[in-house]
């Protein structure tokens, strides 16, 4: 589904939203705007509010689940990973982790940042470019860095 919407001209907002419908199983309404390419596992665990706005290069591994509210913005080449594999080494290649993402409302997320399982980014709050999200984000907040760090409140 991903190789048919990423072959969609952008001038086509429609076509790409229908496209994004079928890939994730949910309709989506006239707010949502996807510049493609995009990359996801499987398109039917991720679940986007209104007024989503998914800039080019994304990635959406979806195997734990991706829930994404209205009025959230990702910058180009971000990449939501909600799966992994066990640390334990005889464990790694027999099995998968996995955990939700959810990014709750209003959250801008910078060009290149990386959100992994398990981590809930609160309301209004910004994930500064390159960042690494390894655990949550509260409200409000700019968090950056390697791994992201809160630096400031944003009220």
């Amino acid at each position: 589904m991903t190789e048919r919407l990423n072959a969609l001209p952008y001038e086509n907002r429609a076509a790409i939203r229908q496209a994004w419908s079928e890939l994730t199983g949910q309709p989506e309404d006239e707010t949502f705007n996807l510049i493609p390419p995009v990359y996801s596992d499987h398109g039917v665990n991720i679940r986007v509010g209104r007024n989503v706005f998914i800039n080019q290069g994304c990635r959406l591994d979806d195997i734990g689940g991706i829930e994404i509210g209205d009025e959230v913005m990702m910058g180009p080449g971000v990449r939501l990973i909600s799966s992994g594999h066990p640390l334990e080494p005889s464990l790694r290649r027999k099995g998968i982790t996995a955990a939700p993402i959810r990014i709750e409302r209003n959250v801008w997320i910078g060009a290149g940042a990386m959100v992994l399982q398990g981590v809930t980014i609160g309301e209004d709050s910004v994930i500064g470019a390159g960042a690494i999200v390894t655990r949550d984000i509260p409200r409000a907040v700019l968090a950056v860095g390697v791994p992201a760090r809160v630096v400031r409140s944003s009220d």
